[in-house]
């Protein structure tokens, strides 16, 4: 009990732009700086080709980090998305509401992409078309029109307000049936959201139990599940029940539109 009511008081505190792990570590880390400064401006003192010190900027808290982050959601689920729609290599893709600088990039190194957001984009990049719009109804796109979607990280936020846009406690779900719609028949939908026992924390995410997302997508089939259990790490082509009772996991579904729907 003690213990989670620390993470959540840090969790809270970090909301508001303090991170007390980095500022205990920067704290620890003026001894070092001092040092390496001081030693720093002696040893370019006597050599000329070093560059002198113009300015100082104190970065301390990254001497003993790693040398990068190679797991969680959103590591995994963009190698996951972006390896099978290069595999597939469809004609159009459309993206609705994926991170533009992790996933959105991955894509537009070997495709063109069309990209959905509620916010607006004023960026512009080679390959990279921008709709702004409201991906609830998705009323751009008719019925069937669509051979690959992908949205990750995306569903579990919308009707929360967070973005700007309306307070709808069922909005999630609005966003779903206009995924179903849209998707052509043989298209492929690639889906992440939050999964694990269902709990909305209000206003950053939703955490959708899998069979919730399962039967918002019941006239759809799925082809593949895999997932990012609590422990970070990628769990590929197994059981949606296997994220069922994690706290926050990340479920990756990849559903198509068969035939008969």
């Amino acid at each position: 009990m003690i213990e989670s009511a620390i993470r959540l008081a840090i969790s809270s505190v970090a909301q508001f732009g303090v991170d007390p792990g980095r500022l205990a570590r920067s704290i620890g880390g003026i001894p070092a700086y001092v040092r390496d400064l001081v030693h720093y401006a002696a040893m370019a003192s006597k050599t000329p080709e070093a560059v002198p010190i113009g300015a100082l900027y104190p970065i301390m808290n990254e001497r003993s980090t790693q040398a990068g982050t190679a797991s969680g959601h959103y590591f995994h689920q963009d190698l996951w998305a972006a390896r099978k729609i290069f595999k597939a290599n469809p004609r159009r893709h459309v993206d609705i509401g994926s991170s533009v600088a992790g996933f959105v990039a991955h894509l537009l190194v070997f495709r063109a992409v069309e990209l959905v957001d509620i916010r607006a984009l004023e960026s512009e990049v080679s390959g990279l078309t921008f709709v702004r719009s409201d991906a609830t109804n998705l009323k751009e796109f008719a019925d069937n029109s669509l051979e690959s979607i992908s949205t990750l990280h995306a569903g579990e936020h919308f009707g929360l307000g967070r973005y700007g846009d309306p307070v709808d406690p069922v909005a999630h779900h609005r966003f779903m049936r206009s995924l179903a719609r849209v998707l052509r028949k043989d298209g492929r939908l690639y889906f992440s959201v939050p999964c694990g026992r269902e709990k909305l924390y209000f206003n950053a995410h939703r955490v959708l139990s899998p069979d919730t997302v399962l039967r918002a997508f019941s006239d759809l089939k799925l082809v593949s599940f895999s997932c990012v259990k609590d422990d970070e790490r990628l769990r590929e082509d197994c059981a949606p029940q296997e994220v069922a009772n994690e706290t926050y996991g990340c479920g990756l579904f990849e559903f198509t539109k068969a035939d008969s729907a």
